[in-house]
């Protein structure tokens, strides 16, 4: 099969690219709303995009029945968000948060998640995520304002909290901080199975 996206766009082009673009870190976004309600929300179109200075890109996809999700909404008024990173005992948590909730609810009480102040940003924090990245506004780029559009959130590093217990030698151990990623449909990976390659020396 074959798909020429040049000519017409496949209805199935979603599955498509997450179901191939696999797996894929997950940014547990936590917010706070105007009006003072805490938002945490997941996004697995998540990525590094700059290390000097630290800037992270996390991608909304815009959903049908609105212009933008709570956590954007809540992020070009606050200008402030905290980027919570997904360990495995987190995944049950972070599943249920990303149900359907009004804007005045809560997903930290509706799925009870602990959550704790920030250091330098006023958004709250998933306190049992292991490694927390506070983060500021730093642009918002539109690709398309059309459902299933995208809208790439780019968000200034300001603080990053690192848990001791996943510290080895100054350094985050992958095997203690044991992350989930996002695939297709309703399956998520471990990170359980690892193996090493060593950078090739020319």
């Amino acid at each position: 099969m074959f798909l020429d996206l040049t000519q017409n766009t496949h209805h199935n082009v979603y599955s498509y690219l997450v179901g191939g673009i696999s797996p894929r870190p997950i940014a547990w976004v936590s917010t706070l709303s105007e009006e003072g309600v805490a938002n945490i929300a997941p996004y697995s179109f998540f990525t590094v995009a700059s290390c000097n200075p630290p800037v992270l890109s996390v991608t909304q996809v815009n959903p049908r029945d609105k212009a933008n999700k709570d956590t954007l909404t809540n992020l070009q008024a606050t200008k402030n968000c905290v980027v919570n990173i997904v360990s495995e005992e987190l995944v049950e948590q972070m599943n249920q948060s990303c149900a359907n909730y009004c804007a005045q609810t809560s997903e930290f009480d509706a799925a009870n998640i602990d959550k704790t102040a920030s250091k330098q940003v006023s958004a709250p924090s998933a306190a049992a995520a292991k490694v927390r990245y506070e983060c500021t506004l730093r642009d918002i780029i539109t690709i398309s304002d059309e459902p299933g559009g995208g809208k790439v959130m780019l968000l200034n590093v300001v603080g990053i909290y690192i848990n001791d217990d996943v510290l080895v030698n100054g350094y985050i151990d992958p095997t203690r901080l044991n992350t989930v990623g996002k695939m297709g449909g309703d399956y998520f990976s471990s990170t359980k199975d690892k193996f090493v390659l060593k950078r090739p020396q020319l």
